[in-house]
């Protein structure tokens, strides 16, 4: 089994775990979209080539200010 990278090791201070799902689920349908187009076979789980490619620095969460802050 492959070791999977913690979110706590993906996230900066002040990111959203939030955040961080919804862009991996983004890249993950992207990532699928682009396999299609070129007709070629996915071997490995969207979702997983996703978050190594947020672990590995490949991608980039980008959050617009004040989403990670608690109502006041």
């Amino acid at each position: 089994m492959m070791n999977r990278p913690a979110a706590s090791e993906i996230l900066k201070p002040g990111e959203s775990y939030y955040s961080l799902v919804v862009a991996v689920a983004k890249l993950a349908r992207q990532i699928v979209a682009e396999a299609n187009e070129k007709g070629e076979i996915i071997t490995e789980k969207p979702v997983t080539l996703a978050i190594n490619g947020f672990a590995k620095a490949k991608y980039r969460l980008i959050e617009t200010e004040g989403i990670g802050n608690e109502l006041e």
